[in-house]
């Protein structure tokens, strides 16, 4: 007999997340060139964020047993827009829950909680070698800048 589909809701994480949010960073951050895993660092990251509303949201996709992605929407206002945008920092599902619709579902609530608070752009960086995960985005409405990032590392 099959097991029931379990309904997954997409929520608002609380600092009692913490450790499954640090599991999927990490996993995240096995996945990308540019970033080591750390798991301190991950959970002080994540910390900050969570016990900081003004700073941005946590929003987890999950069951009724376990959360299976994550997504991590940063607060910051842009001269060049007039007012307040998103940065969406990190964006993880589980690699055993891909292809099954979880990572729209997370980018769709982030697009319209954006929407409903008045932010004015959502900008995220993803992997150059991931063609998968630019179409992703693109196929959610986001498009290439003329940008391109750099930065200076300031811990190292």
């Amino acid at each position: 007999m099959a097991m029931p589909q379990t309904e997954t809701r997409v929520e608002q994480s609380t600092i009692d997340d913490l450790p499954e949010l640090a599991d999927l960073l990490l996993e995240l951050f096995q996945e990308e060139e540019d970033f080591e895993p750390d798991r301190e660092r991950q959970e002080r990251g994540l910390r900050l964020v969570l016990e900081e509303p003004s700073r941005g949201r946590i929003f987890v996709i999950r069951t009724d047993h376990q959360i299976i992605g994550m997504m991590n929407l940063l607060f910051t206002l842009s001269t060049a827009a007039g007012g307040f945008v998103i940065i969406l920092e990190d964006m993880i599902v589980h690699p055993a829950h891909r292809g099954q619709g979880y990572g729209a579902k997370l980018i769709e609530y982030a697009i319209e909680y954006a929407r409903q608070k008045d932010f004015l752009r959502i900008t995220l960086l993803t992997d150059k070698i991931s063609e998968e995960s630019q179409r992703f985005f693109q196929n959610h409405g986001f498009q290439f800048s003329h940008m391109i990032p750099m930065r200076l590392m300031l811990d190292q």
